[in-house]
C-alpha cells in the first residue's frame, strides 16, 4: 500500500518530532553524510564534460525522485512512520512561516556570518555539524529572502508557466532550453543575476546559505524543496498524459550531447535503474 507525503504545514506536532528525530539519527550514524556526498558527486554542469545526471540534465527529475526515495527508506528504517513531508513554497512565503519554526528547521542565519542558531539543526546543539562541503565552514547557514539583495520564491503563475509546457524537455538537452517543462522547473533562465533564477534555482537561492551549490543537502530543507518539486511533476504527468520523459533515445555519436545526458531506458548512475521505471511512483506513494 501507498505511503502519504504530507503537506509540511499539515504535520502535527508529533509527526514533526519524528522527522526530525530520523533525520538526527541518518547523521549521528553517518549515513546522512553520505547522501551529502553522493549529491556533490553527481553535481555536473554542462560547462563541464562528461555525463550530467542530476543538473541541468532530463533527468533531473528521475534522479532526484530516486534520491529522495533513498533518503526516505533510510528514514522509515529508523521509524517506519516517516516519510518526507514537501514545503508548498508558492503559499509558505515568509521567513517565519512553516518550516522556518523552532521545532522543525529552524530558522534564519544570524547576520553576522549566516550562522542557523535555532532549531534542531542549530550547530550549537552539536548535532549537525557539517562534514561534507565545498568550503570549511562546519555550521549550517541561510539568508532567507537575501538581506542585501533581496529575492522572493516563485509564484504560482511561475510554477504554471512550468506545467503548461506539453513537452518534457528538447535538445540540447541542457540549463540554455527555453522550452520543455524541464528545464522551466528546474529554473536555468537566460540573463544575469535573479532574473535567471526561476522556481526550483530560485527557492535554493531565497534560501541561501548551505543551499546554494553541489552540497545543498546539508540543509535538511532541501528534501522538503525537492518533494514539491516531484509533486509539480506528478501533477504535470497527470495534465500531459500523452507525454513522456525525453530524449526517447540516447543523442547520436558525434552530437555535442553524445554520452552526456541519460534517455529513456538507459541506466541512471549512480543506480542500476532508468528513467522509464522512476516515471510512475504511485505504488510507493502519493501526496496528500
Amino acid at each position: 500500500m501507498a505511503y502519504i507525503r504530507k503537506d509540511v504545514s499539515t504535520l502535527t506536532a508529533d509527526e514533526r518530532r519524528r522527522f526530525v528525530r530520523a533525520l538526527l539519527k541518518l547523521k549521528r550514524r553517518g549515513e546522512y553524510d553520505e547522501f551529502v556526498r553522493m549529491h556533490i558527486d553527481h553535481y555536473v554542469s554542462d560547462g563541464e564534460g562528461g555525463l550530467r545526471t542530476a543538473h541541468m540534465a532530463p533527468s533531473f527529475l528521475p534522479w532526484h525522485r530516486r534520491f529522495l526515495l533513498d533518503l526516505e527508506n533510510a528514514l522509515r528504517r529508523v521509524d517506519p512512520s516517516v516519510t518526507v513531508p514537501y514545503w508548498d513554497w508558492t503559499r509558505d512565503r515568509t521567513a517565519t512561516s512553516v518550516p522556518w519554526t523552532a521545532d522543525l528547521l529552524g530558522g534564519n542565519g544570524r547576520r553576522s556570518d549566516r550562522q542557523v542558531t535555532t532549531g534542531p539543526f542549530a550547530y550549537a546543539t552539536g548535532n549537525w555539524t557539517i562534514r561534507e562541503n565545498v568550503t570549511d565552514v562546519e555550521f549550517l547557514t541561510r539568508d532567507l529572502g537575501r538581506a542585501r539583495d533581496p529575492i522572493g520564491l516563485p509564484t504560482k503563475a511561475d510554477v504554471e508557466r512550468a506545467l503548461k509546457d506539453p513537452v518534457y524537455d528538447v535538445p540540447p538537452w541542457d540549463s540554455t532550453v527555453t522550452r520543455g517543462f524541464r528545464n522551466k522547473l528546474e529554473g536555468w533562465g537566460t540573463g544575469r543575476g535573479s532574473t535567471a533564477w526561476r522556481n526550483h534555482n530560485r527557492v535554493h537561492r531565497w534560501v541561501g546559505g548551505a543551499m546554494v551549490g553541489g552540497a545543498s543537502v546539508n540543509d535538511p530543507v532541501f528534501w522538503l524543496h525537492h518533494a514539491f518539486i516531484d509533486l509539480l511533476w506528478t501533477r504535470w504527468q497527470r495534465r500531459h498524459r500523452e507525454h513522456r520523459y525525453l530524449p526517447a533515445r540516447p543523442p547520436l555519436p558525434g552530437s555535442a550531447q553524445h554520452d552526456r545526458v541519460v534517455a529513456r531506458y538507459q541506466p541512471l548512475p549512480p543506480w542500476d535503474v532508468t528513467p522509464d521505471q522512476l516515471e510512475d511512483a504511485g505504488r510507493i506513494y502519493r501526496y496528500a
